[in-house]
């Protein structure tokens, strides 16, 4: 298990930056977003979060270095595929924090993804304590801080390990079992050795990874950010309206992109003519 951790902040208020980070797909940094679905979404009427739990689909592939590891047959078929992304935030406006959670639904047995956001307002009175009282002019929420934590696991080969235990351990020949006991430290040890260094190697190809998409996701949400503090709610669709056309063209082709992630088949004129 591998581990990694990033903290940064936006010079913009914490109402801007949970708004951006809802509508921060797609932009020029995340052109391999798909589409973004709100699975669920409510206000606890306790505490007055906001709890919503989105869908991304975007193209990925296994990263060849990734497929040099694996045995054949595994992952191969879909190496330049789509996978899914499940999201689950929660939104504390009055306290000024946000908590986010993405996972991959996708090849979690070579390797599974986690990370972990949290978002907190940061006030000027705060920024003036942690620059040592030197005296700024600075408006409250005017910037907001963000620790990201991502959690690598591969579990590669685990999966084969535990079925053949479970295996020698139901039959009912004990003799043989106590035999296949002893044997196993001297046939397992060299393969264990393997089987565990191939599971640290593919932590690092995707903690390698996750530093660039994190450089990329900040980039993306600054200038989701900009065209927030300049065009509002407007200058952000027609953002994102551009960059559906830079990825995907105006010929139909983000539309049938969509339309075949979600499983839906396009009707010709003619189908839809006749009723």
């Amino acid at each position: 298990m591998k581990f990694f951790e990033s903290v940064f902040s936006y010079d913009y208020a914490f109402p801007a930056v949970t708004l951006a980070y809802f509508l921060r797909y797609p932009n020029p940094y995340s052109r391999h977003v798909l589409t973004s679905d709100v699975i669920d979404r409510y206000i606890d009427p306790e505490t007055h979060r906001l709890h919503t739990t989105r869908l991304h689909l975007k193209k990925s592939k296994i990263p060849s270095a990734v497929l040099k590891l694996l045995p054949k047959g595994i992952g191969r078929s879909d190496t330049s595929g789509q996978s899914y992304i499940l999201e689950t935030t929660v939104v504390d406006a009055r306290e000024g924090w946000m908590e986010t959670e993405s996972r991959n639904l996708e090849w979690t047995g070579i390797l599974s993804v986690i990370e972990r956001q949290f978002y907190r307002r940061h006030s000027g009175v705060e920024i003036e304590q942690s620059l040592n009282g030197l005296p700024i002019d600075c408006k409250k929420d005017e910037r907001t801080t963000v620790k990201t934590t991502v959690t690598f696991l591969s579990r590669l080969g685990q999966g084969r390990l535990l079925g053949n235990k479970k295996s020698d351990s139901s039959s009912g020949n004990s003799e043989q079992a106590a035999g296949l006991e002893e044997d196993a430290p001297k046939r397992g040890l060299f393969s264990s050795l393997s089987t565990a260094g191939i599971q640290r190697t593919i932590e690092l190809i995707g903690m390698t990874k996750t530093r660039d998409a994190v450089l990329r996701s900040k980039q993306g949400m600054n200038i989701v950010l900009e065209r927030l503090r300049k065009g509002g709610i407007v200058g952000v669709l027609e953002g994102m309206r551009q960059d559906r056309e830079a990825a995907y063209g105006d010929d139909g082709t983000w539309k049938r992109t969509w339309l075949h992630a979600n499983g839906i088949k396009e009707h010709s004129r003619l189908e839809d003519d006749d009723g």
